[in-house]
This record gives C-alpha cells, sequence and structure tokens, in this order.
C-alpha cells in the first residue's frame, strides 16, 4: 500500500504551470475513486492495531499474526503489475467494480474464519483485489478529469490512501477494541459494497482502461538505471518505516507503558504525520527532489534509532511515532514521480512496480521485524530492524543525485 503516498505525476515538459492557472472542479467520481483508495489503505493497516486482539483469538502468536500485514503487501507486490496488465482491455467501470467485489468478499472471510491459514489467503485475495484497483483508478481519475485537472484528480485519489492513516486505521483498531477485532473487517466489506454501488452509478461507460500497447515496447523501461533506483529507495523507506509501524502496538504497550485504549490515538497522530509529510514533501520535491529524498532517508533512520533507545519513555515515544509518520513517508509522492519519469514511455508500468516496489519493502521488512520480535531485544527488535532498512536508502537516493548532477553538468557542456 500498502500503502504509501498521494501519486504525484511527475512533471514531463514545461506546461505544468499553464494547466494549474485554470483550476477546474473535480468531477464527483473522483471524490468516489478516493473513498474505494481509502478502503485500501485502511485494509492494509488496520491489522497493525489489532494485533494483540488477533493473536489472542486465534491463539497465535504476535509475531505470527503480523503475516496478515506481510501476505498482504506480497499480494500487492504481485497484483499492482500482473493486474495491470490483465485489466488493460477491459471497462474501467468494470474492472473497478469486480476489484471492489473480490475486496468485500476477502473481508466477509476473515470476519468469519477461525483458521489462520484461511485468513491469509482472503488477506492475499483482497491484496489483489487491491493491485486491480490501484492499476486503473489514477488513469481513470485523470481521464475523466482531463488533461486540465489530471495531477490534482491523481493527487486526490492518492491522499485517499494517506486519510486512511489518519481516520480509517485509528477508528477500525478503535472499533475493534470496542466490539471485537471482527467488526472493522465487516465494515470495510460492507464499505466496499457501497463504494462499488457509487461506482457504478458515477463512473461512465467506456472502453479498455489503455489502448492497446505492446508489452515489448513497455518492458523496455526495465532497462533504465534511474528506475532501479528509485525502486530500490521505494522497497527501503517503506521497509524500515513499516517494519517499526507494523508492530508499534506491542512497543507503546510492553516498552512505553501505554494503555492499548489510547494506542489508536498514537496511531492518529503517525498518520496525521504522514499526511503532512505527503502534501509538503510533494511540494517541495518540484522544486528540489533529491534533496526531499536523501533528507527523509536520513531522518527516518535517526527517528527509528531513536523510538529504539527511548522508547521507555512514553511521551517522547509518541511525539518520535508522529514524526516518523511526517519524515518517514513524506519522500514518497517523490519518488513515485521518480518512477513515472523514469520509465519514460511506460509511466503506467512505473507507477505499478513503485507500488511493487513499496510493498516489496512491507512484506521483507515486517517479516524480518516480525522475527526479530522473538530475540531478546523484544518490542524495540522492529525499530532496530527499521534503522537499519532505512538507512539504506541513502545508498539510492544518494545515487540518483549524484547520477543527476553528471547528467546535468554534462547537458551544459
Amino acid at each position: 500500500m500498502s500503502s504509501r503516498g498521494a501519486v504525484l505525476d511527475a512533471p514531463t515538459d514545461g506546461r505544468t504551470e499553464d494547466r494549474e492557472q485554470a483550476p477546474i472542479r473535480l468531477p464527483l467520481v473522483v471524490y468516489v475513486l478516493a473513498l474505494g483508495t481509502f478502503l485500501m489503505g485502511t485494509t492494509e493497516f488496520v491489522v497493525a492495531g489489532l494485533l494483540p486482539e488477533i493473536a489472542g483469538d486465534l491463539q497465535v502468536s504476535v509475531a505470527r499474526t503480523g503475516l496478515m500485514i506481510t501476505v498482504f503487501a506480497v499480494g500487492m507486490i504481485v497484483g499492482a503489475p500482473l493486474m495491470s496488465m490483465l485489466t488493460r482491455r477491459l471497462p474501467t467501470r468494470l474492472t473497478l467494480m469486480l476489484a471492489l467485489g473480490v475486496f468485500a468478499v476477502g473481508h466477509v472471510i476473515v470476519a468469519l474464519g477461525s483458521d489462520f491459514t484461511l485468513l491469509l489467503a482472503a488477506r492475499f485475495l483482497t491484496a489483489i483485489a487491491t493491485g486491480a484497483f490501484w492499476a486503473v483508478a489514477n488513469v481513470a481519475a485523470a481521464r475523466i478529469a482531463g488533461p486540465a485537472a489530471s495531477s490534482r484528480a491523481i493527487g486526490l485519489v492518492g491522499a485517499g490512501a494517506m486519510l486512511a492513516n489518519v481516520i480509517g486505521v485509528p477508528v477500525g483498531a478503535f472499533a475493534g477494541q470496542v466490539m471485537g477485532w471482527r467488526g472493522p473487517f465487516w465494515a470495510l466489506a460492507v464499505l466496499a459494497v457501497a463504494a462499488a454501488g457509487l461506482i457504478a452509478r458515477t463512473v461512465p461507460h467506456d472502453g479498455p482502461t489503455q489502448q492497446r500497447v505492446s508489452i515489448r515496447s513497455e518492458l523496455t523501461a526495465l532497462r533504465s538505471g534511474r528506475l532501479w533506483l528509485a525502486l530500490a529507495a521505494c522497497a527501503t523507506t517503506t521497509g524500515g518505516v513499516l517494519a517499526a509501524y507494523s508492530y508499534i502496538s506491542p512497543l507503546l504497550t510492553d516498552r512505553a507503558g501505554i494503555a492499548s485504549a489510547l494506542v489508536p490515538l498514537v496511531l492518529v497522530g503517525f498518520g496525521i504525520g504522514a499526511l503532512a509529510g505527503s502534501i509538503v514533501g510533494g511540494r517541495l520535491g518540484d522544486v528540489r527532489p533529491h534533496t526531499v529524498t536523501i533528507v527523509a532517508a536520513a531522518a527516518a533512520a535517526l527517528l527509528l534509532l531513536a523510538i529504539s533507545l527511548l522508547s521507555g519513555y512514553a511521551v517522547i515515544t509518541v511525539v518520535l511515532v508522529a514524526l516518523l509518520g511526517f519524515f518517514g513517508l513524506g519522500a514518497n509522492p517523490v519518488l513515485i514521480s521518480m518512477s513515472v519519469r523514469f520509465a519514460g514511455k511506460a509511466p503506467a508500468l512505473g507507477s505499478a512496480l513503485s507500488v511493487s516496489a513499496f510493498n516489496l519493502g512491507t512484506a521483507v521488512g515486517t517479516w524480518i521485524a516480525g522475527l526479530a520480535l522473538g530475540s531478546t531485544l523484544g518490542p524495540v527488535a522492529p525499530a532496530a530492524v527499521g534503522t537499519t532498512v532505512a538507512a539504506l536508502t541513502l545508498i539510492p537516493t544518494i545515487a540518483l543525485a549524484l547520477t543527476q548532477r553528471r547528467r546535468s553538468t554534462a547537458a551544459a557542456v
């Protein structure tokens, strides 16, 4: 999702300012699509606030319960590029409705299930549907809004997922503590059906989401070294931050001494920080993209290190978690824009691959963090893992900055 920041169109020419001079009111359908991404963002990480409850009910360890996040990330890794290719010839409205339908079914299975393996399978299915929705929603929003408002439309759709961290995940965690952990999954299933109904009424019937394009032509984008560096940064930055965030509940309750009923409020702080970071990072990234990515990577690593060392202090930990949301996810819009730009003639593939990279980082990061949770470090271990992984982001981001400097110097000569 993962998750993972408002999607910003990478400026490819000097006409960006001309498009922004005449603001156009976005059609209702764009807000409906944002509702869909809000649900997708909520389901990916609502588990983070319900780990102890799910683990206790299913009688599995907290570390193993974290696989519900890891499996979802793996499904997104597969789903985003695969469904982007498979749904190219389907009508937009049909693809979006089918994705939400499968999404709803997956949540019903989780809400009813008592076998942990079945729950993991349902989470994987849900992630595939999420990948399909993401593969189409941005393209649909841009096309429906028109060229003059396409960037704003894509940004709004991406903001739906970021808003999930501010509202959806904390509310889901709170509801899970009040009515049981299955309640939020029932609610998400119902909301997905409602969103599908709204899409049926608002999304105009049309042809395939993309014109027929040679797969071979799109795959030439994979030759770009800068694309792979951007994707590496996507994976490590998200992997580091979410390795810690996915297991934040045990750290807050067992280490910082925060009551479990207050954990959702801490998640709100992280979400507000992430939303603010995405907005600020996106705006600054238009001017100084490489500065944003390097500073964000360094700050995220330092914040995770501070959480590891100072998690015994409740107030300090709460502040650090909020700052982690701001800096840890603030560069995501810039990294997505770089992926789109460096993909050349295959921007959709670049966008899909960035989604896969974010979720690959999430899958690997949460898996390692789950293993480390059983070490002598205990609940601090995921933050320690996150520190190392986030620091690795400095390698591709600095390499991209140096590459850009060489290209600029060569162009000047």
